[in-house]
């Protein structure tokens, strides 16, 4: 009996309890309120609740915490940001370069003019194209036609204000149209999105880029030779993907050089 006792206190389960930090409440409450630049007066943020509002109509509202002396802010990257120094009107932290910022509390109630609700604008194009070719490939004429299609899906990427505060910019993707026909005869057609392109493109970039166009390069005896262009807005960062389509209509997907 004694080693039955023994092995069933070594089988045991030890329980583990998460703590979790206990948010400053009144820290939260001396933030509520529309913050302006020390420097220049202009508004960075307003803040209702747990939720941060900024007065750019492209940035999307994120959820903040204050612990610790640390205010959270959660986006589409969770940063945090050391609070040097708080009071009612004057709000002092640290960004995540280490640069400090100094705020006052607006007294203006006009400021909310600002924070009026909006629908985001889109920074890509947005616009409808449409594109048809003309292909001769030994005497055989081919219709390739392209239609890019502007979407209310929504690609979220980080971004820095002017102060150095991350915030979430809101863009739109867009959906491709490729057809080929040989007369009368469907070769081809497929309504591209950016996650056809998964297999060869990095999560990472995938994430926040938006499929800009599907261009025809050329047309050879392999096929009909297409590029298919995606971009992170407002940044150099692009990506290339290299789609060919047979005379059979199979088509192959290669990342371009």
């Amino acid at each position: 009996m004694l080693c039955i006792s023994a092995l069933f206190a070594g089988c045991k389960k030890t329980e583990v309890k998460q703590v979790v930090a206990k948010e400053d409440t009144t820290a939260k409450k001396l933030l509520q309120g529309i913050w302006l630049n020390s420097d220049d007066g202009e508004p960075v943020f307003r803040m209702e609740g747990d939720t941060i509002y900024y007065p750019d109509s492209t940035s999307q509202p994120s959820y903040f915490r204050v612990v610790a002396d640390t205010l959270f802010v959660k986006g589409a990257h969770d940063v945090k940001y050391p609070i040097v120094r708080q009071s009612e009107n004057l709000f002092e932290f640290k960004s995540p370069n280490g640069e400090q910022l100094t705020l006052v509390k607006s007294e203006d109630k006009d400021d909310i003019d600002y924070f009026e609700e909006r629908v985001p604008i889109a920074l890509n194009q947005r616009q409808l194209i449409k594109r048809d070719t003309i292909v001769v490939n030994e005497d055989t004429r081919y219709h390739c036609y392209v239609q890019v299609n502007p979407t209310t899906y929504k690609v979220v990427k980080a971004g820095y204000s002017d102060e150095g505060f991350v915030v979430d910019n809101v863009y739109y993707d867009n959906i491709v149209h490729l057809s080929i026909f040989n007369g009368a005869k469907r070769l081809f057609t497929h309504d591209f999105r950016k996650q056809d392109f998964s297999k060869l493109v990095p999560a990472d970039f995938m994430k926040q880029c938006v499929l800009s166009d599907i261009i025809l390069v050329k047309a050879d005896s392999k096929g009909f030779h297409y590029q298919a262009m995606m971009g992170i807005p407002d940044t150099l960062s692009s990506f290339i993907v290299s789609i060919t389509v047979g005379y059979d209509g199979k088509m192959t997907q290669r990342v371009n050089d």
